[in-house]
């Protein structure tokens, strides 16, 4: 089977490309300079000529702030591109593969871990707009995976933020008002390569939560960063989420259930703090290579 992948040059889709070389299958990596997926036309024209039955949507809007004052070409790349993969892929009998968030329960006054079936309520526009592509996305045989707080060694996330302010500075404010699972990107796509692997993605559709075991807020996550890394010296201290004005309200809690993911895939899911460690020995590694 021929595969394409969208965003090959983000966090998801470089952990693929490391993936990919163990699959059964062909793989095409295309990023935006490749192929533009708001062009229908261009998608098209690329599943024929590879003949594509299946698509991993990697690439995402992912400026929280930055969607706020423009939503419109937001909801292009979140909602109206996904609308492209999947019509594109109805039209050829393919499934589409597609990553959400946690952001489309950002005004749920939640004090228990989400399950995919409760009522969505997005607060601003980055969760509006990836709450259209999941909508977009059900015209054809889909899964689509929500996540929260993703991180690698790649890109910009807050690991890589807080890996660098703790070595460079002597105190940081980090909210602890704001609750959820710390996601590394290398388990989410070693567990839907999984699933493409032993064609679990042809007996199911739907929704389904994934994001690493255990919970904690920014604040927890920065003093795991900063005591694996070994940056002890930085004093960590709570501050509420007020004390950083931001254009949209962040879910104030977002774990997200992943008993249908466990009990559908026949999966373990790590501990986010094992991940974090794994994902610093990384960094770690690379630096000094």
């Amino acid at each position: 089977m021929n595969i394409l992948l969208t965003g090959a040059n983000g966090q998801l889709g470089r952990h693929f490309r490391l993936l990919a070389p163990k699959s059964s299958h062909m793989w095409l990596f295309t990023d935006v300079e490749e192929l533009d997926i708001t062009d229908r036309s261009a998608v098209e024209d690329c599943v024929r000529q590879h003949d594509i039955k299946l698509i991993i949507n990697c690439a995402a809007y992912t400026n929280v702030d930055k969607a706020e004052s423009d939503e419109a070409t937001a909801l292009r790349i979140n909602g109206d591109a996904v609308g492209n993969m999947a019509d594109t892929m109805q039209a050829v009998g393919g499934t589409l593969i597609h990553f959400s968030t946690d952001y489309v329960f950002g005004g749920n006054l939640n004090n228990t871990p989400c399950r995919e079936d409760e009522p969505v309520n997005p607060t601003g526009a980055y969760g509006r707009t990836k709450l259209a592509g999941e909508k977009a996305a059900a015209c054809c045989r889909r899964l689509i995976f929500r996540t929260s707080w993703l991180y690698s060694e790649y890109g910009k996330n807050f690991l890589l933020t807080m890996l660098r302010l703790t070595s460079e500075k002597p105190e940081l404010n980090v909210v602890f008002d704001q609750v959820g699972t710390p996601t590394y990107a290398g388990d989410l796509a070693k567990a839907v390569f999984t699933i493409i692997e032993n064609g679990q993605y042809l007996l199911h559709d739907g929704i389904f939560n994934y994001a690493n075991e255990g919970v904690c807020s920014w604040f927890d996550f920065t003093h795991e960063i900063a005591r694996q890394s070994g940056h002890i010296d930085c004093r960590i201290l709570p501050c509420h989420s007020d004390e950083f004005p931001s254009p949209v309200k962040r879910p104030a809690y977002s774990v997200l259930d992943k008993t249908k993911f466990k009990e559908t895939f026949n999966q373990e899911i790590p501990y986010w703090t094992d991940s974090v460690t794994i994902c610093l020995k990384n960094i770690g590694n690379t630096l000094t290579t």
